[in-house]
C-alpha cells in the first residue's frame, strides 16, 4: 500500500536536502513498515516508506527507469488491478521488466503514455513521477481518491505527501489554521480539495496535477457522469452481479496472507461470500474479521440506527461460507485509553470527533494486522446503492442541503453548539454549507425529461458519490494504514460505481427495500437473515462508562482553562455537559464530548497556529 512524498523546488539544490525529506518520509512509517528509500535530484526529491504485497523482493522505490534523455523515477501507493493486463499490453509494444510488481508497470505505462497512463490503470492509487527529462512532477490520484495525496504550493514548486503530516514535516510549511479551515470541519460537506491546515489541499480523485517551471496544472481525467440506463431490470441485477464477480476476484491478488472485514451487514457479507467462492476454488480457506464490545449482543437496546446486534448474522454468514473467523471483541477501558486517542488523532491529522467508532476501528485492525496484510472492505455499499436512512426519510431526503447533514435523530445535534459564541458567528456554516451545496448540485448532469422526483434522486446520489463517500474511504484508509494493512474496496471500482450510478432509483428501490439492486444480485450467494437484514451501520458502544470516561477526561482538560482547546470550544458548554448524570448523555452530546477531546489532544500533538477570533 505504502505512503509517498516528495518536493519540487526550482529555486534550490534539493541534493542538500536529504536530512529533511528523510524527515517527510519517516512520518509515513506506519503506511510503510517494511521498507524506506529516498531519491534526491537537483529540483526533484521523492520518498517512499513500503508496504510490500506484490513482488515483495522486486517492488522496491523509489523506482528508477533509465533513458537516453534522463531518468524517470516513480513513487506509488495503492495497488493497480489490471497491471497484469497492462504489462502484457507494454511488452508488446518492446518494454522488458525485471519485476512482477504493478509499480513497474506503471512506470513503464508512464514512459509509453505519459501522464495519460492514468486513464488505463484500474485501481486505488495515488503517485508522482519525477521526470528528469522535462524537469516535471507528475502527481496522480485513483478515480474515486480511496488513496489520498495532499500538496502544497511554494514559491519554488510544491510539496505533497499521502498524509499532512508528510507535508507539516518540513520547515518550509507553515503550520496555521483559521475560520476558512475550520468550516469545513464543523460543516462536514467534504469540500473538493480541503484539508484543515491553510493552504495545505488534496489532489481531487480522478486528477493529474503537473509541476514544472512554467508553473502547476491541473488536468481531470476522470468524473462521474451522467448516461441513459437502457437495461432492463434482470439485465441490471444480471450486470451488477457480473461486474462484483469479476472485481473481487481481481482485488484478491496479493503475496501476503489476506482477510475480508465482515459486519454481518449485506455489503461486507456479499463481499465476503464472493471472496470465499474464489478462494475455496483455489483450496484456500476464507479469513474473515469483526468488531464487537463486551457486553453488547447480551444488553442490546435497539435505537434510531440500529435494530438488531452484529454478531448473530456474523455467524451465519461465517458458518455459510465455511470461514476462519476472528472476533474482535472490545470494552470501554480500552476504548478511552487517552493513547488510543492520540494514535486516532495523529492517524487521521485533524480532530475528526468520531470517538468510540474511529478507535475500534483502529483497534480492529490492529488484530487484523497480526494475520493479514491485506482485507477486503463492503466500504461505498450505502453511498452506491441508496442504504444511509436519510435516502429514504423524505425530510431529509427533500430537503434543500446534504441529506446526511439535513437528517436528524438523537445522534444529530448542532454542530456549532460547543464552540466559543464569537466563533461561532465568524464561522456563519448555515451560509457556508448553503454554498457548498449549491456548488455541488451545480455539477449534476441530468438527462433530459428527467422527472422531478428522478433528478433529486441523482442529485443525491451524485452528492454521497462525490462528496460523502469521500470521507468515509479517508477513515478507512487512515485507520488501516496506521496499522500497517492494506484496505480494499471493491465497491469503489470505477466501472461499478458508474454503471448503478446511472441506474434508476426504482431500480435501487426495486422491492421497496434500500439496496434493492445489490441485495437481488447477491442473494445466491448469502443466508436469507442477511439479505432480509435492514441496513445497521457501523457499530457503537452503549455502554454507559464510556460516557462517564469521557466526561472524566473532559472535567481533567477543564483544570488547564489556558489549553489552546479553549480557542475554539467554550469551556460552560463542556463543564455543563460534563456534570451531566451519565445516563442521560444522548448520542449527540457524546459525540460532543469526542469532538471537544479530540481538538484537545490535536493542538497538544500537532501545535498549530491557530488565527482565530
Amino acid at each position: 500500500m505504502c505512503g509517498i512524498t516528495g518536493w519540487v523546488a526550482f529555486d534550490q539544490n534539493l541534493t542538500q536536502q536529504g536530512d529533511t525529506v528523510a524527515a517527510m518520509t519517516a512520518t509515513l512509517a506506519d503506511r510503510g513498515p517494511d521498507a524506506t528509500g529516498v531519491r534526491l535530484y537537483r529540483h526533484a526529491a521523492l520518498g517512499h516508506r513500503r508496504l510490500a504485497v506484490i513482488d515483495l523482493p522486486g517492488g522496491a522505490q523509489p523506482m528508477t527507469a533509465d533513458t537516453p534523455d534522463g531518468e524517470v523515477t516513480l513513487v506509488h501507493s495503492g495497488e493497480v488491478y489490471n497491471h497484469p493486463e497492462l504489462r502484457a499490453e507494454l511488452r508488446r509494444r518492446g518494454h522488458r521488466f525485471t519485476t512482477r510488481s504493478d509499480t513497474e508497470t506503471v512506470l513503464r505505462g508512464y514512459l509509453e503514455w505519459g501522464e495519460a497512463v492514468a486513464e488505463r490503470l484500474t485501481g486505488m492509487y495515488a503517485f508522482a513521477v519525477w521526470d528528469e527529462r522535462h524537469e516535471r512532477m507528475v502527481l496522480v490520484r485513483d478515480r474515486m481518491g480511496v488513496k489520498p495525496l495532499y500538496h502544497h504550493r511554494t514559491p519554488g514548486g510544491l510539496l505533497f505527501g499521502s498524509e499532512p503530516k508528510a507535508v507539516l514535516a518540513n520547515p518550509a510549511f507553515p503550520r496555521r489554521v483559521d475560520t476558512s479551515c475550520l468550516r469545513e470541519l464543523v460543516g462536514f460537506t467534504k469540500a473538493p480539495g480541503w484539508s484543515l491546515w491553510k493552504d495545505l489541499h488534496e489532489v481531487e480523485p480522478g486528477t493529474v496535477l503537473t509541476v514544472d517551471r512554467d508553473g502547476v496544472r491541473e488536468h481531470t481525467y476522470w468524473r462521474l457522469e451522467t448516461a441513459e440506463h437502457t437495461d432492463d431490470a434482470a439485465t441490471t441485477v444480471e450486470q451488477v452481479a457480473a461486474l462484483l464477480d469479476e472485481i473481487v476476484p481481481q482485488q484478491l491478488v496479493s503475496d501476503v496472507p489476506q482477510g475480508v472485514l465482515l459486519s454481518g451487514g449485506l455489503d461486507s457479507s456479499a463481499v465476503t461470500a464472493l471472496a470465499a467462492r474464489h478462494q475455496r476454488a483455489a483450496g484456500e480457506r476464507p479469513r474473515t474479521f469483526s468488531v464487537d464490545f463486551a457486553g453488547y449482543e447480551e444488553n442490546f437496546r435497539p435505537d434510531e440506527f440500529r435494530d438488531t446486534p452484529d454478531a448473530p448474522f456474523i455467524r451465519d454468514v461465517a458458518a455459510h461460507v465455511g470461514a476462519d473467523h476472528r472476533n474482535v471483541v472490545l470494552d470501554s477501558r480500552e476504548l478511552t485509553d487517552p493513547a488510543l486517542r492520540r494514535a486516532v488523532v495523529a492517524a487521521r491529522d485533524m480532530p475528526i470527533g468520531l470517538g468510540d467508532i474511529d478507535s475500534s476501528m483502529l483497534l480492529l485492525f490492529r488484530a487484523v494486522r497480526e494475520q493479514s496484510t491485506v482485507a477486503l472492505s463492503g466500504e461505498f455499499a450505502d453511498e452506491l446503492f441508496g442504504g444511509y436512512i436519510w435516502f429514504h426519510h423524505p425530510a431529509a431526503r427533500d430537503a434543500d442541503t446534504f441529506p446526511w447533514l439535513a437528517f436528524q435523530n438523537t445522534y444529530t445535534a448542532d454542530r456549532t453548539e460547543p464552540l466559543r459564541p464569537e466563533l461561532r458567528h465568524a464561522l456563519d456554516i448555515g451560509a457556508y454549507v448553503a454554498d457548498e451545496y449549491a456548488g455541488a448540485v451545480a455539477k449534476v448532469e441530468h438527462l433530459p425529461g428527467e422527472d422531478p422526483f428522478e433528478r433529486r434522486m441523482r442529485t443525491s446520489s451524485h452528492l454521497h458519490i462525490t462528496r460523502l463517500v469521500r470521507a468515509m474511504l479517508d477513515r478507512k484508509d487512515r485507520m488501516s494504514m496506521a496499522t500497517g494493512l492494506e484496505v480494499r474496496v471493491p465497491f469503489a471500482d470505477h466501472r461499478l460505481v458508474s454503471y448503478v450510478h446511472n441506474a434508476p432509483w426504482a431500480l435501487k428501490t426495486r422491492d421497496g427495500r434500500e439496496k434493492a439492486l445489490l441485495r437481488q444480485a447477491v442473494a445466491p450467494l448469502l443466508p436469507a437473515s442477511v439479505t432480509e437484514r435492514v441496513k445497521s451501520p457501523y457499530p457503537s458502544t452503549q455502554d454507559t462508562a464510556y460516557a462517564a470516561a469521557l466526561q472524566e477526561q473532559t472535567r481533567q482538560a477543564l483544570a488547564d482553562p489556558g489549553h489552546a482547546v479553549f480557542a475554539v470550544f467554550d469551556p460552560d458548554w463542556a463543564r455543563r455537559i460534563a456534570e451531566t448524570d451519565p445516563a442521560t448523555v444522548t448520542g449527540a452530546l457524546r459525540t460532543g464530548l469526542e469532538r471537544f477531546l479530540d481538538f484537545h489532544t490535536w493542538t497538544d500533538l500537532y501545535r498549530p497556529e491557530l488565527d482565530l477570533p
